[in-house]
């Protein structure tokens, strides 16, 4: 495999997995800034390997999944995300991604992970495993799916770029129950900031 594709929106992203993926001996490595460019990158250069942001500008990368396979049914594919709660690996898994890694994680593990999947076996960061594996043994659901359509409008106003003023305004209710919700948001799906909520509501999105 000599071919790849970053789909990412940060371009310091881009300079360090080209960097990591011409040591492991990658010759071509596109890059691409959203997922319809990705979609397009994909279709125009056949890369053999695709690292793949979620929280990407428009249609999410979970929303990318699907139709890079429809392009590339053989594509071997990293989610590489900031946000590293369980519920947005598992999906990633589901859409058909082979492998699961924080943005957190030390270069050496980004290689290992490129490495993993290109052996042919799935990989999962350790501890995003673990707590995986401890969700489903205690049978947690996914916590997107108890949120109160008031909760859940508040989320995609989030993931469209509204501040809470805005959000206000377009569901003709208070700024102090806007507020409200979104704590209520945070204590729900575990943000630990409001960036980190609008990174949640963005990954969300599908």
């Amino acid at each position: 495999m000599t071919t790849a594709l970053i789909i990412d929106d940060h371009p310091m992203i881009h300079l360090g997995c080209t960097q990591m993926l011409r040591d492991l001996g990658f010759v071509d490595v596109q890059v691409a800034s959203s997922a319809e460019e990705g979609v397009d990158q994909a279709r125009a250069h056949c890369p053999d390997f695709v690292v793949l942001d979620l929280g990407l500008p428009g249609a999410t990368g979970l929303d990318a999944i699907a139709p890079l396979f429809d392009v590339l049914p053989n594509v071997r594919l990293l989610v590489f995300s900031m946000n590293d709660r369980p519920i947005f690996a598992a999906r990633a898994l589901e859409a058909g991604a082979h492998g699961f890694l924080s943005k957190n994680a030390p270069p050496a593990r980004f290689r290992e992970a490129v490495t993993t999947i290109l052996n042919g076996e799935i990989h999962l960061d350790h501890d995003v495993a673990i707590k995986l594996v401890s969700q489903r043994a205690a049978g947690e659901q996914d916590p997107l799916k108890d949120l109160t359509p008031r909760e859940n409008k508040v989320l995609t106003c989030l993931a469209e770029g509204l501040d809470l003023s805005e959000i206000a305004e377009r569901l003709e209710v208070s700024y102090k129950t806007v507020a409200n919700t979104s704590s209520a948001l945070k204590r729900k799906l575990g943000a630990r900031s409001q960036n980190d909520l609008i990174r949640i509501a963005v990954e969300a999105r599908q």
